[in-house]
């Protein structure tokens, strides 16, 4: 994938598939230490141990439509290259953490990609879900909650097209101001 932001849209439909009620996505970027962190837990219904030591395996998919899951293998190499790691962490019945960290400035560090695009997309698949999204850079924070946003729509559907185009915009415009 090229940018991080397919791996992110990745992770969080496996959670939405997961049956989860929550979804929370936390990216911190610190520029002096030079590192970006990803983390997205979901309290789904979560991995037995035995399947957790093989959702990194090309060839391993709970899927019945293909016989490979590319995914997380693929954001695994993406962590490695770029002198990182991916640590996955789940409980049956309680959820998933999904950590992977980069070398900030590595010359094979994919970009971050459009967020705003990312997240709209997720808004628009969540069901029954909330998410919530943070975003930091250095010591400046943007905190995006569907929670929150509902409540300001009152009655008002946010998988309405005007609403997803205003979180795409929203998204965007405060991420631009962290950096």
């Amino acid at each position: 994938m090229k940018e991080l932001s397919m791996h992110i849209l990745d992770i969080v439909m496996n959670s939405v598939k997961a049956k989860s009620k929550l979804i929370e996505i936390t990216i911190e970027e610190n520029i002096e230490k030079n590192f970006i962190k990803i983390i997205i837990k979901d309290d789904g219904c979560g991995m037995s141990k035995e399947v957790l030591t093989k959702v990194t395996d090309p060839f391993y998919t709970t899927r019945t439509t293909r016989s490979v899951g590319l995914g997380l293998s693929l954001l695994n190499e993406a962590c490695e290259r770029c002198n990182g790691y991916l640590k996955i962490s789940s409980d049956i019945g309680v959820g998933t953490i999904v950590e992977c960290y980069f070398e900030r400035n590595n010359i094979d560090r994919s970009p971050l990609g459009n967020m705003g695009d990312t997240i709209m997309t997720i808004v628009n698949s969540l069901n029954e879900c909330e998410l919530i999204y943070n975003h930091a850079v250095n010591k400046k924070f943007f905190n995006f909650n569907t929670l929150q946003i509902k409540e300001i729509l009152q009655e008002t559907d946010i998988n309405e097209n005007s609403i997803l185009l205003w979180i795409k915009s929203y998204i965007n415009q405060n991420i631009k101001e962290l950096y």
